[in-house]
């Protein structure tokens, strides 16, 4: 992969892992078109999480300090039903549970069986129109600005969906917050910060795996490339994420994952 290729790839990563579209199903089509080998591009695909991870961490770093100490000083004092950091650090670790159980044990089974670009068109499709259900449903509800337990596992386990291509660890994050009566700014945030655990876990996992097979330094150049790219373009893209939200419906993002299944299904029958 040459250092145009994964400049590109770290935009598309960056761009895509925060707006609720999809970063896996977009770089599995661009790949495509690139003409990529399937087998490595899973292994840069992965290794560009921590450009992301890097993004997340560097624009909620103080949330992310805040949730260290109050994860130990839970272990030191566990006063869970009254304290109100402890209660944020466990909503996010339990709502990282579901993907990164899943994700480790069948890793391998949901390559080899969703990692397809017509199983994209659908998701992308499908995804679209539960973002206009929701956001119709949102409006008749009071919003929340409370993260439960319960609201924690609901969205793990859309997280657990998400690992399908085409259909966003942000946006199926945001649907189940706020099919759980979060408000849309505290639906995003906290999709945001339960997806630290996991792009971290998936990230290292891949980039050890990289390293173990001794690439060369063009190809370590190429990695670097992707991952500092797709730190810089997630930053911008998360900071865009949670203005917009607060002012806007995620019905363009709807309009928009209908479009793009459109265009990918007639590149699929034509290529």
């Amino acid at each position: 992969m040459g250092s145009i290729h994964a400049f590109l790839l770290g935009v598309v990563q960056g761009i895509t892992e925060f707006l609720p579209i999809s970063s896996s199903g977009h770089l599995l089509a661009f790949h495509d078109l690139l003409r990529y080998g399937i087998a490595d591009s899973l292994r840069f695909d992965a290794a560009l999480h921590l450009g992301t991870l890097l993004a997340l961490v560097m624009y909620f770093w103080q949330e992310v300090v805040g949730l260290v100490k109050d994860f130990f000083r839970s272990l030191r004092h566990w006063d869970v039903r009254n304290d109100a950091g402890q209660q944020r650090v466990w909503t996010v670790i339990i709502g990282a549970i579901p993907a990164g159980v899943f994700g480790f044990v069948a890793d391998k089974w949901m390559e080899g069986h969703v990692r397809n670009l017509w199983v994209v068109v659908g998701t992308l499709a499908f995804g679209g129109l539960v973002f206009f259900w929701v956001e119709s449903w949102a409006k008749r509800q009071q919003a929340s600005q409370t993260v439960s337990f319960a609201t924690a596992w609901v969205v793990g386990l859309a997280q657990v969906i998400a690992l399908i291509p085409g259909v966003s660890r942000s946006g199926a994050s945001i649907v189940a917050g706020l099919a759980r009566k979060l408000d849309r700014l505290t639906a995003a945030r906290y999709a945001f910060l339960v997806s630290l655990p996991v792009v971290a876990g998936a990230g290292v996992l891949k980039a050890t795996e990289i390293l173990k097979d001794q690439p060369t330094s063009a190809e370590l150049g190429a990695v670097a490339i992707g991952i500092g790219t797709s730190a810089a373009v997630g930053y911008v893209v998360i900071r865009f994420l949670l203005r917009f939200v607060q002012r806007h419906t995620l019905a363009v993002f709807g309009w928009y994952r209908l479009a793009a299944a459109g265009a990918l299904a007639v590149y699929l029958i034509i290529r």
